[in-house]
């Protein structure tokens, strides 16, 4: 019986460039869901206004969507071929 060699390289759909924006995207989506905790009452029969503030209705969201544009580059994301 004889072996068949194999010579050729395995690529995968991603490289290390894309794992490091993924993880980067990521961290961003789970800090802007950090900042958007909090600004609950104690009592749930008080209404509290601090849910309106400005880093629950401005800061949070945009980081998050920072955090899925990011994802959606990393997926998107192909190095330049050279031959």
């Amino acid at each position: 019986m004889s072996k068949i060699e194999n010579t050729e390289a395995i690529e995968f759909a991603f490289n290390k460039k894309n794992y490091t924006f993924m993880g980067l995207g990521v961290v961003l989506i789970i800090l802007g869901l950090v900042l958007l905790a909090g600004g609950g009452s104690e009592d749930p029969a008080i209404f509290s206004e601090e849910i309106f503030n400005f880093r629950r209705m401005n800061i949070a969201p945009v980081i998050m969507l920072a955090g899925f544009v990011l994802e959606i580059y990393a997926i998107m994301y192909r190095p330049k071929v050279t031959e």
